[in-house]
């Protein structure tokens, strides 16, 4: 005989609304503490559930709720992601700008992008509303969603920050950092561009989110003089002032730094969180990789940043990853060689992606 919450469960599927919505309201906790309640009868009340993400918005909050919960397991997530028209409803339903339950939709897509199969968004398409000016690739509609939606004007209910997320999860895959680092044609963009200004935004969601990106990005090396070129990406202001404070540089150091970082406020605060923090290094770490890398770091005066860092940042992974960068540009080059890796590919074979 079925239990009260079995029962429960199965009013998901009910014809009367009133009934759906008081059965997802209630269920919404217990997707969280008891996922096998929604493993019945081959996943069918999973089934039910992404059914109904485009019911009345009340319900769709309640059921994209538990669907986020429930996709934390491993076969639950994997039944979702591989559902072709759900991913189609869901996409279509996220880049709608009067979505209501949009970052719930993008909280669920940034579960769904952790099983590889999804880098298939790459090459998916879809039609693009109108107010978002994009093109048909979902990957670029996703990504001017992300940076349009920042401040609340393309959709009043969302700011779509969960977005980071998917990329970040993304960019693991070599396709997808290409995607990252290669110009546009629909708008003559280079992707990381868009998003290397969220370094320094008031969402931690979007810090960790665009800092993680841009690290798995620098693991193409190829791409590291577009990275570093002032007339192309330019990403080095974008990694060094988030790691930086208030402190006042000694007058030599602080005239050779970048134009950005001069001339601080003294009430200028680092990242709060010192995860964020270990990536911009980590990221560091692997820009110097080539010898060029190297040598421009030295140039503009990352060491003294480094160094502070290294000071202030009272965590054990940050002081480590500090330690391994200052090895890295401290030591003697091989006079009149260009030794690409040595010591700093060793420091990037410990550096994983994020």
């Amino acid at each position: 005989m079925p239990t009260e919450l079995e029962e429960l469960v199965g009013f998901i599927a009910s014809p009367n609304a009133q009934i759906r919505l008081l059965a997802t309201e209630n269920l919404v906790p217990f997707s969280a503490s008891q996922p096998a309640l929604f493993k019945t009868d081959d996943l069918t009340p999973i089934k039910h559930l992404k059914f109904l993400i485009r019911d009345h918005p009340k319900i769709a909050e309640h059921a994209l709720t538990c669907l986020i919960n429930l996709t934390a397991e491993k076969d639950v997530l994997e039944y979702v992601a591989t559902d072709d028209r759900f991913l189609g409803i869901l996409l279509e339903l996220l880049v709608d700008p009067d979505e209501v339950n949009a970052n719930l939709m993008a909280m669920l897509l940034a579960n769904l992008t952790k099983w590889d199969g999804l880098k298939s968004l790459l090459n998916r398409k879809q039609p693009a509303p109108e107010k978002l000016k994009s093109d048909d690739r979902v990957i670029n509609q996703l990504m001017d969603l992300f940076v349009k939606g920042a401040d609340g004007t393309y959709n009043k209910h969302a700011d779509y920050d969960y977005l980071a997320y998917v990329f970040a999860d993304l960019s693991k895959h070599d396709e997808i950092r290409h995607y990252f680092v290669n110009r546009q044609d629909y708008d003559d963009v280079i992707p990381i561009n868009k998003i290397k200004v969220f370094t320094e935004h008031k969402s931690d969601i979007r810090r960790k989110g665009v800092a993680s990106i841009i690290k798995n990005a620098a693991f193409d090396i190829p791409s590291h003089p577009a990275f570093l070129d002032e007339d192309d990406v330019n990403i080095l202001p974008y990694i060094l002032l988030p790691i930086m404070g208030g402190e006042v540089y000694p007058e030599d150091e602080a005239l050779e730094m970048l134009t950005d970082l001069q001339l601080l406020p003294p009430d200028k605060q680092r990242d709060p969180d010192s995860s964020n923090i270990l990536t911009h290094i980590e990221t560091l770490t692997l820009l110097t990789t080539t010898r060029a890398g190297r040598d421009l770091m030295r140039s503009i005066s990352v060491y003294p940043i480094v160094r502070e860092t290294h000071l202030r940042v009272n965590d054990e992974a940050v002081q480590d990853a500090c330690e391994r960068l200052v090895n890295v540009l401290m030591r003697d080059e091989a006079e009149g060689k260009e030794i690409e890796g040595g010591a700093a590919a060793e420091e990037e074979d410990d550096i994983v992606e994020v």
